[in-house]
């Protein structure tokens, strides 16, 4: 286990705020453990939940790839840019901060809840042109399989980012069992369980736990219960910047 790392779900910090309900896998705002600093570039990893009518107002980033992913609602994005979007379940969003930008997100429904994965990744790049880009997902491309939604390179599957990172989706039915070779030397991966329970490398995981692994060339993966989902996050375990 010396090349692994386990977050429980339990044990991630917690801010509720009224209207916005995260719990942090990483350390954030107000919450700060030196042991749970970052994975590799992974910075970011919130899990959050955005009341009816509410969101986060315009505020700025600079020098972060963010990656959105709705897992329940809507949310809708303006930015500096000029790009009013908004997201829902089944897309992913990715904005290159670089230089600067200011963004504001945005419950607009008055019913129900937006529930969301917000992801910082450090990119390999300062300074760059602030970019956003959003896709629709293929649903029936990740049954029982895993999905490329990310990656270094433009003409890729998914939406990419500046950084050798590579994610994938994955839904699967109870007993069935993949292998993930990384694409990168140096790179680690982090899996976390979106719904369901799933052995990564033969330690049991549950909903919202997460699995930091690296110094491997594949991880060994397997549902142990229906429609289970689960996140990998292929990363670089050093920060390099150019």
């Amino acid at each position: 286990m010396e090349n692994t790392v386990l977050h429980r779900a339990e044990t991630r910090g917690h801010a509720n705020h009224g209207w916005l309900d995260s719990h942090h896998t990483f350390s954030f705002a107000n919450y700060h453990n030196p042991d749970r600093m970052h994975f590799g570039v992974l910075r970011v990893l919130n899990d959050d939940e955005v009341a009816a009518g509410m969101g986060f107002g315009t505020h700025p980033h600079s020098n972060m790839e963010i990656i959105s992913i709705p897992l329940e609602g809507d949310l809708e994005h303006k930015d500096s840019m000029g790009n009013t979007a908004v997201i829902k379940k089944g897309d992913i969003q990715v904005m290159s901060a670089g230089t600067g930008v200011q963004h504001s997100e945005y419950n607009r429904n008055e019913d129900k809840l937006t529930k969301f994965l917000q992801i910082w990744i450090f990119p390999n790049k300062q300074n760059v042109d602030p970019r956003y880009d959003q896709i629709t997902l293929t649903k029936s491309d990740r049954e029982n399989k895993l999905q490329q939604i990310l990656s270094p390179n433009p003409e890729d599957e998914g939406v990419w980012i500046h950084q050798d990172a590579w994610f994938h989706l994955g839904k699967f039915d109870n007993d069935i069992t993949t292998e993930y070779t990384l694409k990168k030397e140096g790179n680690g991966v982090y899996a976390f369980i979106l719904e369901g329970s799933f052995t990564v490398n033969g330690v049991e995981l549950n909903r919202r736990d997460g699995l930091g692994v690296w110094d491997v060339e594949n991880i060994q993966i397997g549902a142990t219960s229906e429609n289970s989902e689960i996140l990998l996050m292929e990363v670089p375990m050093a920060l390099r910047r150019l």
